[in-house]
């Protein structure tokens, strides 16, 4: 009886749907079955998810009532918007800044100037009219940018400048849009210009300023919950959306500037960034395609011939005139054919603001239902040809990306985590993924070690519950995670000999607050001290010392010694401190000597790098603290020091602990302690110190600044 219910109830339902639940259930259905089924086809998932809509819309099957995923529809959108702030390489944002307005010139100028010449001449529209569709034709929505982000090409120059393009001639098309309606309305005066001039100056000191200001707060004072931090970005968005409609603008235009407002704060490698890239590729994206989707009217070609041309006329100009605009960008700054087509597959696709400037225009009696009809057309059309073009160019760009990164040298990148303490472990786990080259496929080791006594059995399984933790977090990124446990006769042991096992290439350390200067710095490892590390663990080693999240870093101060560009491990370690600038969105202030920053410059030339780096002469480490009063607690401090022995090596490096710890106390700090060839002691008892001359060359520094003192001295009595 229950199943005949169940298939009479079935039977009975009315269509289109009203209800939520069957609606909501079969549009997950679909975000579900399209992309697998046209993926069999080799049909980009989002004209799948676009030609869904199209069915089971007001013009297809009417399965789903107008208007019932309107909300998340406007979401997707917006999440677009804000994924394309968001994931910005905003370094070479900056730099490229100027290109990216030479292409919003061209994208804004050519198809208003062609649209106005078509519309006028070969449509015989009225001026407000042509106006309002030339306008259209300069819009465009980064329908295909998720194809370009799943294949990995949003970092290429060609694609930052195509979604910095997107920003400026949509904000331009939607201001024209608003002086329309003003005319239109008749209130086009003095105080209409007065009035979206200042809103807007205000919208954008409050979403750029203020919004990374809220940010900074939030992320420092809500440390571990991770709900709070993607409600708190999701909240944000949304904001500055209605901001830019308060303003006189479209929300799109907040929802991007929330993104630049905010990618600083999010690096990309971290677990938030991964849930808001999840939530949108699998929920709001989708919804947002297929409610273009039900835009579409395909029955307005059959409507006569004044629809069919205006239909076809619309869309080739459309095209033509991005194509054009992406075209003259090529010949403007050389590149290749495949970038230029990238170009024009993602700014092709004609949606959001295009729905915008049509509806309203319809609304207003300024363009008749053929305009609006042959617009939904172009619409279809576009986001087709869009989103292939940018499949097909997109995959070819990857490919050439690729094939010009050079072959890894050595040994494959492998960071060895020691943990003790869970306090210590999402901090320390955050930094080596931050530092972690994003293109190597080698895990984190996250590394226990347990001292071989009688308590080892004991302290398994507490050791057990925090691996289980490191790995739970690390997974949160979607990171590649190996945990190791090893039971040796002392701690510094166990952590060299996993470090030779796995071919480890880089140590990260936890730093505590204890007395004495070797538990300061080790304390976190049951007591074992950094000098037995540093005379067994060859490798890049970074001792950590985090009171605040790094997301929160401002600016970077790199302080490093005379003769640091002559170690080993130099460019290895500077190219982790670039990449770690670029995930927590930081410029560094490099204070180091001029020949190191003669070198440093020529590796950035050669390797054609795009850092925010700025340089201060430092010749003397000992002048270490004069710059502890430009340093605030935003900044994360970091000091090269050296092994004893090595090049750059000075006794002042000794006592460098102590001093960060006395005068950087609530400051982000790593130390860092350079590769180094490994030294073999062929004498029982033979220590690092006795192959040098540092005892004695610390004596004659000792005799040099008694002189110093005796020569002031002497000075003042002359006087």
């Amino acid at each position: 009886m229950n199943i005949l219910k169940g298939i009479n109830l079935l039977m009975n339902i009315a269509l289109p749907l009203k209800d939520p639940v069957p609606i909501f259930s079969l549009v997950l259905f679909i975000i579900l079955l399209a992309p697998i089924i046209l993926r069999k086809f080799r049909i980009p998932s989002i004209i799948g998810l676009i030609l869904a809509g199209m069915a089971i819309g007001d013009h297809g099957f009417k399965i789903i009532e107008k208007g019932s995923i309107d909300l998340f529809g406007k979401a997707g959108l917006l999440y677009i918007m804000f994924l394309a702030g968001l994931e910005l390489d905003m370094t070479e944002f900056r730099k490229n800044r100027n290109r990216s307005l030479v292409f919003g010139a061209f994208t804004f100028f050519i198809p208003l100037t062609l649209g106005y010449l078509v519309c006028t001449y070969l449509l015989h529209f009225n001026f407000m009219a042509t106006l309002l569709v030339s306008s259209m034709f300069a819009t465009h929505t980064l329908v295909a940018y998720p194809l370009a982000s799943r294949l990995g090409i949003t970092k290429n120059e060609a694609v930052t400048v195509a979604v910095g393009g997107t920003i400026i001639t949509d904000t331009a098309v939607l201001v024209i849009l608003a002086v329309i309606t003003g005319a239109t309305a008749g209130n086009l005066n003095t105080d209409f210009w007065v009035r979206l001039s200042v809103s807007l100056a205000v919208f954008t000191i409050i979403v750029l300023w203020i919004f990374p200001m809220i940010g900074r707060w939030f992320f420092r004072k809500i440390k571990d919950d991770k709900t709070s931090h993607f409600i708190f970005v999701l909240a944000l968005v949304f904001l500055a959306a209605f901001l830019a409609e308060l303003a006189g603008v479209e929300g799109i235009i907040g929802a991007f500037l929330a993104g630049l407002a905010l990618n600083q704060l999010i690096p990309h490698t971290s677990s938030l960034m991964n849930r808001i890239e999840f939530t949108g590729n699998a929920l709001f994206i989708p919804f947002f395609l297929i409610s273009v989707g039900m835009l579409v009217d395909l029955r307005v070609l059959l409507k006569g011939p004044e629809a069919l041309l205006i239909a076809g006329t619309l869309t080739v100009m459309a095209l033509v005139s991005k194509w054009l605009a992406a075209f003259f960008t090529q010949l403007s700054f050389r590149y290749t054919a495949t970038q230029r087509n990238v170009i024009f597959g993602l700014s092709s696709a004609h949606a959001a603001a295009t729905i915008a400037v049509i509806l309203i225009g319809f609304n207003m009696g300024i363009i008749n239902e053929n305009v609006l009809n042959g617009t939904v057309v172009l619409i279809l059309i576009t986001c087709l040809v869009g989103s292939f073009v940018t499949e097909s160019a997109g995959r070819k760009l990857a490919i050439v990306e690729a094939e010009r990164k050079p072959a890894a040298e050595g040994t494959p990148e492998r960071v060895l985590v020691p943990i003790s303490k869970q306090e210590h472990m999402e901090s320390l786990l955050d930094f080596a993924l931050m530092i972690k080259d994003p293109h190597a496929d080698t895990p984190i080791y996250p590394l226990a070690v347990l001292q071989d006594d009688e308590e080892a059995k004991e302290k398994v399984p507490l050791t057990n519950k925090i691996m289980e933790a490191a790995v739970v977090h690390a997974a949160a990124t979607e990171s590649k995670v190996q945990a190791v446990t090893r039971i040796d006769l002392n701690v510094s042991d166990g952590i060299a000999r996993a470090a030779k096992e796995l071919m480890i290439t880089d140590v990260v350390l936890g730093w505590t607050d204890k007395t004495s200067t070797t538990e300061r710095l080790f304390g976190s490892i049951f007591g074992t001290t950094l000098d037995n590390i540093l005379q067994s663990v060859w490798e890049t080693i970074y001792v950590c010392d985090f009171h605040h999240p790094l997301n929160t870093t401002r600016k970077m101060v790199l302080v490093m010694p005379k003769n640091a560009e002559y170690e080993v491990g130099f460019t290895h370690y500077l190219q982790k401190l670039f990449i770690l600038s670029k995930q927590v969105g930081a410029r560094i202030l490099l204070c180091c000597h001029h020949k190191t920053q003669e070198v440093i410059e020529g590796l950035l030339q050669q390797s054609r790098q795009s850092v925010d780096i700025a340089y201060r002469q430092f010749d003397n480490i000992e002048e270490l603290l004069v710059l502890a009063r430009d340093i605030t607690s935003n900044d994360l401090v970091v000091v090269v020091t050296a092994r004893k022995g090595s090049l750059s090596y000075r006794p002042y490096l000794d006592g460098m602990p102590s001093r960060l710890s006395r005068h950087f106390t609530d400051h982000n700090v790593v130390l860092i302690y350079p590769e180094q060839t490994e030294i073999d002691y062929v004498e029982a008892g033979l220590q690092p110190e006795d192959l040098t001359l540092a005892p004695i060359q610390e004596q004659l520094d000792n005799l040099n600044k008694l002189g110093k003192v005796v020569k002031r001295i002497l000075k003042g009595k002359n006087k």
